[in-house]
Order: structure tokens, then C-alpha cells, then sequence
């Protein structure tokens, strides 16, 4: 049975009301995300040879892997938001399940990259010691990559605890064909997550 709060209106109105939510909500973490790339573009105009030559100390075969990783989890939630709407919803929470697994996956493998990194000493602000790229900032690049990274590794964390917990829901039978807004809500969190390492991966591994 779904909770109501009859001061909010009907369902429709709820349904609304919670997606407008979470767009405002969104659009906050995109203004987030836009100061650190605005930053980073500052930066990369102050030193464009060392930002440029960055990427060679970059682990390319990692960030393309969690990329792909990431793509797919968003996949299946996309798959798993569609089986809740048709009321598939142990399919859908094993569909959940799969993308909290690739979730998992992907900061298993970043916790790779970040111990090369710390082994190497590339490590942010006055840390920084990697002898094999000791020029003037260079660790600027790192510092400004560990914080980005690290801020979408700690959305990645949230995000797994979301998905986990709709996970459980639609597996114990809450949601169904009718009821199904905090798949929805916690699926639009999971692409932004998604959206934002699309645009890190080629900053950061590629340009």
C-alpha cells in the first residue's frame, strides 16, 4: 500500500512534486560539478603543456574500463526503471542489483588508480612528490584531480547506497506498475553520477 499525504494532492500531483524535487536537486550537484570543470579549464589555461602532458601519467586502460563499467550500470537501471513501470518488479531489483555490483566495481578499480598514485607520490597539494613529472603545476593537475575524482567517488558511494536500498524495496514487492517514483527519483541521481564521469574521463585520461 502506497503512504499518502493527502495535503500533497493526488498521486499525479505527488509524482510531480517529487521529480521537481529532484531536478532542483540535480540541477545543485551540476552546479557543483561546473565550478570544479570551470577550475579546471582556468588552470589548464595557465599551464596547457603540463595539463596536456598529465594524461601520459594517467592509467588510460583503467578510466576506460570504469567507463564502460559505469555505462552499463546506468543501463540497467535504465532496464530496471522500465520493468517497474510494466510491474516487473523482481526484475527490476535484480536489474538494481546488477548496476550496486558495477557501482562496486567501479570504486574497486579507482581504489586501483589511486594506489598507482600513491605509490608514484603524485599525490594532492604540498604531497605532491613524483619525481617522473616534477614540473611547475603538475601538481596543480593532480591536486585538481583528486579532487574531482574524489568528490564523484563519494556521489558514486551515495548512489550505491540508494540503489541498494530500492534494490531491497522492489525485491520485497513495495513498488509496482502505479507506484514506482523513488525508482525513478534514485535512477535520475544514478545518470547524473553517470553523466558527470563522461565528462571526466575525456578531461582527465584523454585530452
Amino acid at each position: 500500500m502506497v503512504p499518502h499525504a493527502e495535503h500533497f494532492g493526488d498521486e499525479a500531483s505527488r509524482q510531480d512534486a517529487a521529480h521537481m524535487g529532484m531536478w532542483i536537486f540535480l540541477a545543485t550537484e551540476v552546479l557543483l560539478f561546473a565550478a570544479l570543470f570551470a577550475a579546471y579549464s582556468l588552470y589548464r589555461l595557465a599551464y596547457p603543456e603540463v595539463f596536456s602532458q598529465a594524461r601520459e601519467h594517467m592509467d588510460l586502460a583503467l578510466g576506460t574500463i570504469n567507463t564502460y563499467v559505469l555505462v552499463s550500470s546506468s543501463v540497467l537501471v535504465a532496464l530496471a526503471i522500465a520493468s517497474i513501470r510494466k510491474g516487473r518488479d523482481l526484475a527490476a531489483g535484480v536489474l538494481l542489483a546488477g548496476a550496486v555490483l558495477l557501482g562496486i566495481t567501479f570504486l574497486c578499480i579507482k581504489g586501483m588508480e589511486y594506489a598507482h598514485h600513491a605509490k608514484d607520490k603524485a599525490l594532492p597539494g604540498a604531497h605532491y612528490a613524483y619525481d617522473k613529472f616534477a614540473v611547475p603545476g603538475a601538481s596543480l593537475y593532480f591536486t585538481l584531480y583528486w579532487i574531482m575524482t574524489g568528490i564523484h567517488a563519494v556521489h558514486v558511494t551515495v548512489g550505491i547506497g540508494v540503489l541498494s536500498v530500492l534494490c531491497g524495496q522492489a525485491l520485497s514487492g513495495k513498488f509496482s506498475a502505479a507506484y514506482h517514483t523513488p525508482v525513478e527519483l534514485g535512477g535520475m541521481y544514478w545518470h547524473l553520477v553517470d553523466i558527470v564521469w563522461l565528462f571526466l574521463w575525456p578531461l582527465l585520461y584523454l585530452a
